[in-house]
């Protein structure tokens, strides 16, 4: 294999570049079947912030409130939710959320969620037949290549950092523990990414911004998933999987934006665009 110059991974070709594009090809079909499940972000029709005041919500059931035993709701008598599998009716208690925690209550096809985002709690109802999501046509791409699958190296902090983030909201401020930065080059050019605990033991996440955003990708954030680096803290920055939040779809999303190190002063063409619902 020839080294590409660039300080990514090794140029291939062949039927090794053929399996590369295949898989990227399988990885996005699945990101955007998630996307465009029937209860997910595309299916959001509200973002409601709750307060001790009773209220009524649109797409919802009930009377929605937060207090100190936590959210709750008051049903009327032809109103229920199915809560863990079970039918609840009147009046029902969620309890205290943790912070990114949330429950879904169904409600005949729809979905409520409950959830807490930056320390206040919220419902969002999730439609299928809501038109973002009826229409959504998948979202464009940059063509996959392996030159955008990069070398790193992890390099852990001596703690976690707590690391305070705005939000797509504005106002609203995230705080996540950052393990360690990623190092890595393009083009010969130096550069690093701090780096969040991913969704699975050992795995990390990255948010960034680069010299595209708002160009044609997103300009608030895109976010990338890496695997655990190995004994010896490799890891790889497959840039062709880089992904949009869901703010890039939807108003009703609450997403974090990069901490301000993550702006890179590089390109990076690969990964989603903007989506057509923003164009």
């Amino acid at each position: 294999m020839a080294v590409d110059t660039t300080g990514t991974l090794p140029v291939v070709d062949g039927s090794v570049a053929e399996v590369f594009i295949r898989d990227w090809h399988e990885w996005h079909r699945r990101h955007t079947a998630v996307l465009a499940d029937p209860h997910g972000f595309l299916a959001v029709t509200g973002l409601h912030w709750l307060t001790s005041e009773p209220q009524r919500l649109p797409g919802a059931p009930g009377e929605w409130s937060t207090g100190a035993e936590g959210v709750e709701v008051t049903l009327d008598a032809d109103e229920e939710l199915v809560v863990d599998g079970a039918v609840v009716r009147g009046r029902y208690v969620f309890g205290v959320i943790p912070e990114r925690g949330g429950i879904n209550a169904a409600w005949g096809d729809a979905v409520i969620e409950v959830a807490k985002r930056g320390g206040h709690d919220i419902v969002r109802p999730r439609h299928p037949d809501h038109p973002l999501r009826a229409e959504y046509a998948g979202t464009p791409t940059f063509p996959p290549h392996p030159r955008w699958a990069v070398a790193g190296r992890y390099v852990p902090f001596d703690h976690p950092r707590p690391t305070t983030v705005g939000a797509a909201v504005e106002g609203l401020q995230h705080v996540y523990h950052a393990p360690g930065r990623i190092e890595f080059e393009i083009d010969g050019q130096a550069l690093s990414l701090t780096a969040f605990e991913g969704r699975t033991p050992g795995s990390l996440s990255v948010l960034f911004t680069d010299v595209t955003s708002g160009v044609t990708t997103y300009a608030a954030n895109r976010a990338l998933a890496l695997d655990a680096p190995d004994p010896d803290g490799r890891v790889v920055l497959d840039f062709n999987r880089a992904t949009n939040l869901p703010c890039a779809y939807t108003d009703f999303a609450t997403c974090p934006l990069p901490p301000a190190e993550n702006r890179l002063p590089v390109a990076i063409e690969a990964g989603e665009k903007i989506p057509y619902e923003r164009g």
